[in-house]
């Protein structure tokens, strides 16, 4: 049942034993630097796609700053465009006025009549005389007969309620 074992025998199992140990301890080595190796090159590619992610963070916030004041910019632009137009429209429907009243045959006057009546639908804004049913009156708040009551005039536009 049992064996006996020479001490060559053994010596020979021993070696053989420790060969393929070492080439098993050699291949966990092996493997062990490969992955130690592209532990490293991940890690430099991670510090590189960091780097990358924080500047395309700061270039999509700044983007988006830009983007706020381009549109701040252009709504003020169109705030002011459209007062200009509006008092554009408000100077010809004086002068019409006047024109009217000094020549109110004339050809021009009739043209110029037609033109202003064209600006103001297409600005919808209120035709002459419109604007005296209403009760605003462009003459009295550009040359007031008496001092301005800001409280009333807010009450009568509804900005502001009753007391």
């Amino acid at each position: 049942m049992f064996r006996r074992y020479s001490e060559k025998d053994v010596k020979a199992l021993v070696h053989k034993l420790r060969e393929e140990y070492d080439g098993v301890v050699r291949l966990g080595r092996e493997a062990f630097d490969e992955l130690k190796e592209e532990n490293k090159r991940l890690s430099a590619r991670l510090a590189v796609l960091e780097g990358e992610r924080s500047g395309v963070t700061e270039a999509l916030v700044n983007a988006e700053k830009a983007g706020e004041e381009l549109k701040k910019t252009v709504e003020a632009e169109a705030e002011n465009k459209s007062k200009e137009l509006l008092l554009l429209a408000e100077q010809c429907r004086q002068l019409l006025k006047r024109l009217n009243a000094k020549y109110p045959d004339e050809a021009e006057v009739k043209d110029f009549n037609a033109f202003c009546d064209a600006l103001f639908e297409k600005l919808e804004l209120p035709r002459e005389g419109d604007e005296e049913e209403s009760g605003f009156n462009m003459d009295d708040v550009l040359a007031p007969k008496q001092p301005l009551d800001l409280e009333k005039l807010c009450r009568d536009l509804g900005l502001m309620g009753d007391k």
